[in-house]
Parts: C-alpha cells; sequence; structure tokens
C-alpha cells in the first residue's frame, strides 16, 4: 500500500530532530498537528493512486511531515488536515502524481491556508517552552502559559529585537520546525550524509539572503536588520534545508540549482524588506518552482548548442 524511497525515508529521518524539538517548545500537539497532517496527506494520495492502481509513495509523508513543521503552534487540527490534502491534490496529484509536480507540495498547502485561514498563521502564537522537561511535560504551552507572543521578525518591525543567541538555540516562537536552528542544522547534515540533497540548493538561499539583506542593511533601509539576524530570524534556514531541496521542484542542472537557490535567498530578502508578509520565503520559493523548468531548459539549450559547435570544430 505505501511505496517506500530512500530519498524519502532520510528526509523523515533528518526532520525527527525538528520533530522532538517543536514538541519540547510546544508541547506535544505538535504531534497531533503532524499526525493530522500525515493522515490527511496519506487519504488524498490513497484516492487518486487507487485509481491507477499504484501504492501511495513515501513522499506524500515528507509533504505532510514539513508541511506540519511550516505551520504555528496554535494551527486548528481541521486547517492542518485542509491543508495536507490540498498540497497533495493540487500541489501534486493534479500535476499527474509524483515526480510531475511543478511546485512544492507542501508549500502549496500552506500557501492555500496562508491565504484562506491568515488569522489561524499568523495571528495567535504560542509562548516557548524552557528548561526540562520543556513542553515533553505539557500538551501545549498555550493552554498553560495563557500568553501569546510574537515571531521575531514581527518584533523587529515593532521596534524589539531577538538576541541571536536566542535564535540560535531556539529561545523564540514561531513554526514548529524553524525555531530550532541547531536541529535544522543537524538536519542538514544528515541528508547530506546521507546524500539525499544538494549542498547547493542549501547554500544558495542562504548567500543570497546574506547578500541581497547585506546590500539593504548596508543601504540604511528602516525594515531591513543586519545579515546574519536576517538569516537567523524566520524561517529561510528551515527552507533552504528541506524546502528548496525538494528534487522534483528544484532546478535539474548544476548552474540552474545555483539560481534557483540563490533566487530564493534574494526574492526572501526583497519580500522582508519592502513586501507585507514578514518572512516571505514560501513565495519565493513558489516563484521560483514557476521559473525553474525554463532555468533548465535555457541551460541544457546551451549545453547542446556548445556540444555541436565543438563537433563541427572537430
Amino acid at each position: 500500500m505505501v511505496k517506500w524511497q530512500k530519498p524519502m525515508i532520510s528526509v523523515l529521518i533528518a526532520a525527527v530532530p525538528c520533530v522532538l524539538h517543536s514538541v519540547y517548545r510546544f508541547g506535544w500537539r505538535s504531534v497531533a498537528i503532524l499526525a493530522t497532517c500525515l493522515t490527511a496527506a496519506f487519504c488524498a494520495e490513497w484516492l487518486f493512486t487507487s485509481r491507477r492502481k499504484e501504492p501511495v509513495t513515501s513522499a506524500a509523508f515528507v509533504t505532510a511531515a514539513l508541511l506540519a513543521l511550516a505551520l504555528p503552534p496554535t494551527i486548528p487540527l481541521w486547517i492542518a488536515a485542509i491543508g495536507a490534502a490540498v498540497g497533495i491534490v493540487f500541489g501534486k496529484e493534479v500535476f499527474g502524481g509524483f515526480g510531475r509536480n511543478i511546485y512544492n507540495p507542501a508549500l502549496v498547502g500552506r500557501c492555500f491556508i496562508y491565504i484562506c485561514f491568515p488569522l489561524s498563521m499568523t495571528g495567535r502564537w504560542a509562548h516557548f517552552a524552557s528548561g526540562w522537561p520543556g513542553g515533553f511535560a505539557r500538551w501545549t504551552t498555550q493552554m498553560i502559559d495563557g500568553v501569546t507572543s510574537a515571531t521575531p521578525l514581527d518584533a523587529f518591525a515593532h521596534g524589539k529585537i531577538v538576541g541571536r543567541l536566542d535564535l540560535l538555540l531556539g529561545n523564540r516562537t514561531g513554526c514548529l520546525g524553524e525555531t530550532g536552528t541547531i536541529v535544522v542544522l543537524l538536519g542538514a547534515a544528515i541528508l547530506l550524509a546521507r546524500k539525499a540533497a544538494d549542498w547547493r540548493l542549501m547554500l544558495g538561499p542562504v548567500l543570497g539572503m546574506m547578500g541581497m539583506g547585506g546590500v539593504f542593511w548596508l543601504a540604511g533601509i528602516e525594515t531591513v536588520p543586519d545579515p546574519l539576524w536576517n538569516l537567523l530570524a524566520g524561517g529561510l534556514l528551515f527552507a533552504a534545508v528541506f524546502m528548496t531541496t525538494e528534487p522534483v521542484s528544484a532546478a535539474r542542472t548544476r548552474p540552474g540549482r545555483w539560481i534557483y537557490g540563490i533566487g530564493v535567498g534574494c526574492l526572501t530578502a526583497l519580500i522582508r524588506a519592502f513586501g507585507i508578509f514578514p518572512c516571505g520565503v514560501m513565495f519565493a520559493i513558489l516563484l521560483m518552482n514557476t521559473f525553474n523548468p525554463a532555468i533548465d531548459y535555457a541551460f541544457t539549450s546551451l549545453r547542446k548548442a556548445n556540444s555541436a559547435k565543438k563537433g563541427e570544430g572537430s
């Protein structure tokens, strides 16, 4: 009933540290969000694959896991389920199923939730737990602490700065998977060690964000923090490790991957500086997904043209 693929298993393993960190920071409701997304994604894909007499692929679980980690800890479970189903159906199955999607399915689901249920995505953030046992002894930090807190980027917009050390250690609120910088980097190490992701797709967004954000910062634009803080504050690192490396929606040529990754970073910095969206990385990736086929086609055509010229010369 389920076809398990090695690269997808590697992504799920790499996501485990982020899941554990989300439980520690926000309580066991994080697992409920994850389970809801996994169930909804499996059911949505099964409705299509059963008609084709094919098994559900493990990529559906990857889509669900990454979507869950890209959601706030206060998201209603029914909204998470709808997002997972939309991500599978409109992010993958309408294009023909596994391996044919143009856009990252997890981000298609998240974008749908962001547009249709904006208050659930940005209107309320749970306070994070600290110390031991933290969220491991709670169902949800929101219900027990009874407080809400803005994300670092929201706080910056109102003149408040979260320290870099707190950003690094995860002493901050935000979506489930993005708050733990160290565990995200651990996930990156796992993916690279298991050869399940291209390091260019991880490094490109970081370079683009640091470069474009650095230019804006040096220009004295008040809405832009220093490049290192800007890199640590939002969800760019999580997206660089787990979203831009999605093999189907990413560029496939080597130079195309550099352009794709750097483009994601530059667009994220641009949206943060002049747009109305606090983070911007979701829209940056979806925009670059749109152009990846054209980017690959351009470099493939150029390579063929160069090969033809060399053949004529010999």
